[in-house]
C-alpha cells in the first residue's frame, strides 16, 4: 500500500516507517497517565501530519474498534502513510520502547510504593493526567462546527458511561448508530433544501439585468 499524499497543502509530507517509530517511541515515552495528549500534539501541532478534523475522524475510528484507542490511532495513521511497515513502526515504538521503561518502573515501585513520598507523587501525576486530557478534549472539540446534535450524543455518552456507570459496548452501539442517523437526516434535509433553492438561482441567473 503506497503512502497517501497530504490533502492540505498546509500539511507535512507523510512520514516514512523510521520517522513513525521515533515519535511514536516518543509519545509513548513521554504519555504519563495518558498518550492521547501527546499524540494530538505530535500528530497535529508538531508534525502536521493531520489537521485537529481529521485526527477526530481517526480517533473516533480508534474509539469505536475493539482495542485501546491510542494502539488503534497509531495502527491507523501508519497505515495511512506508509503501509504495512508504517502500521508495525508506529505500533512498536509506541509499545515496545515504553514497555521496557514500564517493566522497570513496576520493580522499583514493587520495592518503595509503600513510601509516602511515592504515593503523593502518583496523586499529583494523577492529576496532571486527567487535565492533560480534559485540556486535548476541550481542543478537538473547539475544532468542530457547533452542533447541537453532536452536543446532545456527547451529553448522553458522558451521563450514561461517566456519571450512570453503563457498560461502554451497550452505550456505543446505541449512541454510535443514532449519532450517525441524526447526521445522516441533518445531512439529507440541508440537500433537499439545497435542491429545492437551485431553479429559483438558475432562474435568477437566466433572465439577468432588467433595463
Amino acid at each position: 500500500m503506497p503512502p497517501s499524499e497530504p490533502i492540505d497543502p498546509n500539511l507535512a509530507p507523510p512520514p516514512t516507517p523510521r520517522r513513525l517509530f521515533i515519535e511514536f517511541a516518543r509519545m509513548g515515552l513521554s504519555g504519563f497517565g495518558g498518550v492521547l495528549p501527546f499524540v494530538r500534539r505530535a500528530v497535529v501541532e508538531r508534525n502536521r501530519w493531520l489537521d485537529d478534523r481529521q485526527f477526530i475522524e481517526l480517533l473516533s475510528m480508534g474509539q469505536v474498534l475493539p482495542g485501546p484507542n491510542v494502539i488503534n490511532v497509531a495502527l491507523m495513521l501508519g497505515l495511512r502513510f506508509a503501509g504495512l511497515r508504517g502500521a508495525l513502526s508506529a505500533f512498536a515504538g509506541l509499545v515496545l520502547v515504553p514497555m521496557v521503561v514500564v517493566l522497570s518502573a513496576m520493580l522499583l515501585y514493587e520495592h518503595y510504593r509503600d513510601v509516602a513520598a511515592v504515593q503523593h507523587m502518583l496523586a499529583g501525576m494523577t492529576a496532571v493526567s486527567a487535565g492533560l486530557v480534559l485540556a486535548t478534549g476541550i481542543k478537538l472539540a473547539q475544532s468542530l462546527p457547533p452542533s447541537l446534535r453532536g452536543l446532545l450524543v456527547g451529553a448522553a455518552a458522558f451521563v450514561a458511561i461517566g456519571l450512570l456507570r453503563w457498560p461502554l459496548v451497550p452505550v456505543m452501539a446505541v449512541l454510535v448508530p443514532l449519532g450517525l442517523l441524526l447526521e445522516w437526516h441533518a445531512e439529507g434535509r440541508a440537500l433537499r433544501a439545497a435542491l429545492a433553492d437551485a431553479p429559483e438561482r438558475a432562474e435568477g441567473r437566466t433572465e439577468g439585468p432588467q433595463p
